[in-house]
């Protein structure tokens, strides 16, 4: 028997091949797989008041008040400044939000965010529909 052979593997059709290598923990144990990170936000943008003149905008907010903000309400994988940002470039923007949009209004959202996809997804629509009992005129895609 030649050197080594006692250490070669069959490679024959029957033979199972290696699995892939799991690099080793610093005290030596395997890797586990990191719980996954809240990342999506929900985020209200202001709107300018100018929005009021397509009645569009106007007929889904027939009870506003006057006196607060026109808003859009949205949600994103992104931190809320880095999707208005491309709202406001036009990437994938709508188009409300690409011609009225003022700023961030953090105060409406900030406590909610980060949070799993579906929760973001249900938070927009509850967000959108308390803002608007409240009395925001609200536009949410």
């Amino acid at each position: 028997m030649a050197p080594g052979a006692a250490n070669h593997r069959a490679t024959g059709a029957g033979a199972a091949k290696p699995g892939p290598k799991r690099k080793a923990a610093a005290n030596g144990s395997p890797r586990k797989r990191r719980p996954a990170k809240h990342r999506h936000n929900v985020y209200v943008i202001e709107l300018d008041p100018f929005v009021l003149n397509f009645a569009r905008f106007r007929n889904a907010n027939p009870d506003r008040d006057m006196l607060k903000p026109c808003v859009y309400v949205g949600m994103t994988g992104l931190t809320p400044e880095q999707r208005f940002a491309k709202h406001k470039a036009g990437i994938r923007a709508n188009s409300y939000v690409q011609r009225f949009g003022l700023r961030l209004l953090p105060k409406l959202y900030a406590y909610a965010n980060p949070m799993p996809y579906e929760a973001a997804r249900e938070m927009e629509v509850e967000l959108a529909i308390a803002l608007q009992e409240e009395g925001y005129a609200v536009w949410q895609a």
